[in-house]
């Protein structure tokens, strides 16, 4: 009886070696991903334009490496009153939520403000918000413009 069982764990510890040499190791796979993956952070990049403007400052975005933006039509919560006082004009806005790169936010912030100041009813306000975190490295792939992400999240 005692050879039986002796011979049964033998036959499931050849068994649980044979299964294990033949599954990747995980641990090698996640340090290849890591290390292929971006290591930037993405930052939601929120611009308020004039309408007639939304498109032009979407296209200039573009050039930053932003993957994914959504244009929400906006108006201001100033009456008409409030706004006659200070001698403005009640325009219709966009906001534009963009999806951006931690390495690529400075150079678009300061050209979103060149832009501000010298484009002709071009004014408007930019700010961000850090993203803590994103589910799914295909998603983070993409919004992060690293095709390679991308690539390795549909395959793997």
């Amino acid at each position: 009886m005692a050879k039986r069982l002796e011979h049964i764990s033998n036959i499931k510890a050849d068994v649980r070696n044979a299964v294990t040499r033949r599954l990747p190791d995980k641990s090698a796979a996640t340090k290849s991903a890591n290390t292929k993956m971006s290591t930037n952070k993405l930052e939601l990049l929120i611009t308020v334009v004039n309408r007639k403007k939304s498109e032009f400052y979407q296209d200039l975005l573009l050039s930053f490496e932003v993957n994914m933006q959504v244009a929400v039509h906006a108006r201001g919560t100033a009456s008409m009153q409030m706004l006659s006082l200070l001698g403005l004009e009640d325009s219709p806005k966009t906001v534009i939520f963009s999806f951006i790169r931690e390495d690529k936010l400075q150079d678009a912030l300061a050209t979103l403000e060149n832009k501000f100041q010298t484009i002709k009813d071009g004014r408007g306000v930019a700010y961000t918000v850090p993203l803590s975190s994103v589910i799914g490295v295909a998603a983070f792939g993409f919004l992060s413009n690293n095709v390679k992400t991308v690539k390795e999240g549909k395959n793997g």
